[in-house]
């Protein structure tokens, strides 16, 4: 006849499964959580590798004999006015605070590049010296959602040059806010206010750069004389 087992026996099975299934629940949950924080740190590693830098002049930029060289003798150039808001009103005029983005795509030295607010008084400047851009390329100036000193009325100016005939750079200000249930995008280009054509380049070059009067005139040539009478 069988032995029925005994309570302390009962208790060590019992506690023997327990234990069974938590070594089986941790082989599991171990991998699960490293698995976890390596694809985190993969997450966290990536937008850190998009987030926002501004561009590295101190590397591409233009020494100022350079700058000054295509400014007194450039082919091609311009100023763009790109509008922007700081914020946009919502229901009952509540402002709405938006990050901006200005993006400048393929162009030759981008000169300046100045922030002015509503009452257009310049409210930052981003370059220190020209900024160097190889075709196609793209470089990004970004506002800061909670920086409100532009207002609804914020506006970029641009001015590029470039030593040979281009065509015009792609300006465009994006203005982003998610910070809010419903998000809010979209994008203004810019407008074109000034531009050096290769004529009118010309005509500055000769101003900048006249050729002496002493150069251009011929010394006095005797008359032939006649011998033969």
């Amino acid at each position: 006849m069988a032995k029925n087992p005994t309570a302390e026996e009962v208790d060590s099975l019992v506690r023997q499964f327990k234990w069974f299934i938590a070594g089986v629940v941790l082989l599991i949950s171990v991998p699960l959580i490293i698995y976890a924080f390596y694809l985190n740190q993969r997450l966290t590693g990536f937008e850190d590798s998009l987030k926002y830098r501004p561009p590295a002049v101190d590397v591409k930029g233009i020494d100022d004999h350079e700058l000054a060289r295509l400014a007194s003798n450039p082919v091609r150039g311009g100023t763009v006015y790109v509008p922007a808001y700081s914020h946009i009103y919502r229901t009952n005029g509540a402002p709405n605070l938006l990050t901006i983005t200005l993006s400048i795509r393929n162009t030759s030295p981008v000169k300046s590049v100045r922030y002015f607010d509503t009452k257009g008084h310049e409210v930052k400047s981003f370059l220190d010296r020209a900024l160097s851009l190889a075709p196609l390329e793209s470089t990004e100036f970004f506002v800061d959602r909670e920086d409100s000193s532009g207002g609804s009325g914020a506006n970029f100016l641009v001015e590029w040059l470039a030593d040979q005939v281009v065509s015009e750079p792609v300006i465009e200000a994006v203005m982003a806010d998610t910070e809010r249930q419903q998000g809010i995008v979209f994008v203004r280009s810019g407008v074109v206010i000034r531009e050096l054509s290769p004529a009118s380049t010309t005509e500055v070059s000769k101003a900048v750069d006249p050729e002496p009067e002493e150069q251009k005139s011929e010394a006095p040539v005797d008359p032939p004389t006649d011998v033969q009478k």
